[in-house]
């Protein structure tokens, strides 16, 4: 496949196969619970802290963290596929099966930056908080989603992991936070760890996936770098470790702490299915995970009395 000389793809030289279900796969829709349930804790957390919560800044929170979310997805299918790292056996064949073109997939994904960019200004209007550190944790995030695959290609040197944690963790929870409070607090970062943890789990179950292909392809993962014991016993810590932390709240603070607790019975289930190869499917299965995870978090923080979870006691 060669570009024309204004580095664009002629449709001749690049058939497809369009269609809406096209351009929505090309989006990844099944990793969407990476941003829907950091945003609705950190929504939560500020309604709990301040007793109070607008629905239309959720909204707006919501479509600025799906559009960023999406967008990324979509640099990361451009640029996975420039580099060479998909292929017919990735799970994502977008560009490679040409289901779309690349400039198809770039400007999809230059339309969700210009989403983002309107959830954004909406929530400057609409949100308490001060547009300077609004701005700060907005491009913050916007320019993880780029640099994941683009620029300086964080995934291709082994820091992929650490931007998806700090990512889909910390920064999209405090963001939340702050768009409901119009406050900076430590508080949300605290409580996006057990989430965030959970998350790099499916990212990190891909990366062991395609561990020999990413290898081939000259790039370098965590996945690569421990190699699959240590893969896996990462693996196994990020999943159970939030278990772990929410049975000691559960005992120490209010039991609602306990309700992500039964989802474990899921999580043992995609323990078995990394320690025996089972990889094909498991990110999808473990954002399924992701999601029963994360409602059922931010539903135990909502039952919970303000005074029984853990910073918020003190009025």
């Amino acid at each position: 496949m060669e570009k024309q000389q204004n580095g664009t793809y002629s449709s001749d030289e690049y058939p497809v196969k369009r269609g809406l279900s096209a351009y929505v796969i090309a989006l990844r829709p099944w990793s969407f619970t990476a941003s829907v349930t950091p945003v609705a804790l950190g929504s939560a957390l500020a309604y709990k802290d301040l007793g109070s919560w607008s629905v239309w800044v959720c909204l707006a929170t919501m479509l600025t963290a799906l559009s960023i979310h999406a967008a990324g997805n979509l640099v990361n299918t451009y640029f996975d596929y420039q580099e060479g790292v998909d292929s017919k056996q990735s799970d994502d064949r977008t560009l490679v099966d040409h289901v779309l073109t690349p400039n198809d997939v770039a400007h999809m994904g230059a339309a969700c930056y210009i989403i983002a960019c309107i959830g954004f200004m909406t929530l400057v209007w609409l949100s308490p908080a001060r547009m300077e550190h609004l701005a700060l944790i907005f491009f913050g995030g916007l320019s993880s989603s780029f640099l994941y695959t683009g620029g300086l290609g964080l995934k291709y040197v082994a820091l992929g992991d650490l931007l998806i944690f700090l990512t889909f963790g910390p920064v999209t929870v405090l963001f939340a936070y702050l768009t409901q409070s119009g406050q900076l607090s430590f508080l949300p970062l605290c409580y996006a760890i057990p989430l965030a943890l959970n998350t790099e789990c499916i990212l990190h179950s891909n990366n062991t996936r395609d561990m020999e292909t990413d290898k081939a392809s000259g790039i370098i993962t965590l996945a690569i770098l421990i190699g699959k014991t240590f893969s896996y016993m990462l693996f196994t810590l990020m999943l159970f470790l939030p278990y772990i932390a929410f049975v000691i709240m559960g005992l120490h603070f209010t039991k609602w702490f306990l309700l992500p607790v039964v989802t474990v019975f899921l999580a043992f289930s995609r323990e078995r299915d990394f320690r025996k190869g089972k990889l094909k499917r498991l990110p999808h299965q473990l954002a399924q995970l992701n999601l029963m995870f994360g409602v059922s978090y931010v539903v135990a923080c909502l039952l919970a009395t303000r005074t029984s979870l853990p910073g918020l006691s003190v009025a």
